[in-house]
This record gives structure tokens, sequence and C-alpha cells, in this order.
């Protein structure tokens, strides 16, 4: 049987209105009884006095007049800060001091030649002159190619470099004490067009 549907019994319904009214009396009980006596308390307990002002403050009307005696100051020195200069920045090392310079092994002349000229130069029919430059290592190979001066065809400069590069043999310098050394050459390389082309 479901809770829903059971019935009250008369008894039942006796005892929840007997509770009820208990407490409605308690509430009813504490709200009058209990109130009145502790209001009643609390107002026998105030006690009331009056504040009396305190008496006011005489000023005197007129305060001596201060002087303040100023003194003027002295306007500051001026110091005239020295100026300094930085030191100087150290001196680079000096060259090694060549005592025999680099031989070259062969003709450079032969180093570079018309047969180095591009085919893609030749087509473009492009012609100038190199200026390049270059280490000599202590081993007396050629190192570090640059150009320093275009033909104007990035083409042609390549050439020159790749071309000594590949060829270009040296004895290498010596210093004052026979060591070996690397020193810098440079040179000009001439494009001038073939005639048989």
């Amino acid at each position: 049987m479901a809770y829903a549907d059971q019935k009250m019994s008369g008894g039942k319904i006796g005892a929840i209105v007997i509770v009820a009214l208990i407490h409605l009396a308690l509430g009813y009980a504490f709200v009058t009884g209990l109130a009145y006596q502790y209001a009643k308390k609390v107002s026998e307990k105030l006690n009331t006095f009056d504040v009396e002002e305190p008496p006011p403050i005489v000023q005197n009307p007129n305060p001596p007049p201060v002087t303040i005696a100023t003194v003027p100051t002295p306007p500051p020195a001026y110091v005239p800060t020295p100026i300094v200069a930085p030191p100087a920045p150290p001196a680079p090392p000096a060259p090694p001091v060549v005592s025999k310079a680099a031989g070259a092994k062969g003709n450079p002349a032969d180093w570079i030649t018309n047969d180095d000229y591009p085919p893609s130069s030749i087509r473009a029919e492009e012609q100038g002159t190199s200026v390049i430059a270059w280490t000599i290592s202590t081993a007396g190979r050629v190192e570090n190619c640059r150009v320093t001066q275009s033909s104007g065809s990035s083409a042609l400069d390549q050439a020159a470099c790749r071309a000594l590069t590949r060829r270009g043999r040296y004895t290498a310098a010596t210093d004052a004490a026979g060591n070996p050394i690397a020193t810098t050459s440079s040179r000009r390389v001439v494009w001038k067009l073939p005639e048989d082309r």
C-alpha cells in the first residue's frame, strides 16, 4: 500500500491538534510574560545625568609679534669639473715582420685564363675587370678569396676566385726566425670575351 493511500485515523488527528495547541501556548507565554519583565528590568537600570560643559578656553587677543631675522644665503660656489679624456684604445698588434715574401709556384698568369670564362657570361657577352684579394696560408694555399672590386658580373667575380683557389700555390712567407706566416695578396683579372667564341 502506498503512503499516499493511507487514511488518517481520528486518534492521530487529535494528537496533532493537541501538539499544535501546546506550541501556541508556550509561544504566547514567552512573548507576553518574559518580554514584559525583561523590558521592565532594562528600564529600571537606565540612569540619566546632565553633562556639564567645560569652561571656555581664554585666548590672548593680541599675541606678541614674532620677528624672524633672515640672512641671505650665499650663492653656491661654481667649481668647474675637469674634462677628462677617455683612455686611448690599445694599439692593434703589429703585423709580423716578413723576412721572406711568399713565392708563387708556377706562373700566376696561367692560374686564371680564358678557359675559366663562364659560359653564361659568354652568352650574355659580359666583360669587365675583377679585383680580388686572398690570404696565403702557412701551407702555401690560397684561402679566403674575396672580391674587392666587382667587374659588374657576379659570375665573372666568382670564376676568378674559384680558379685562383683551385690552381694557386705558393711557398709560404717566413718571419725573421724562419717560421711560416700567413700573408695576403691581391690581383686584377681582366675578363675580355674570347675572339673564337
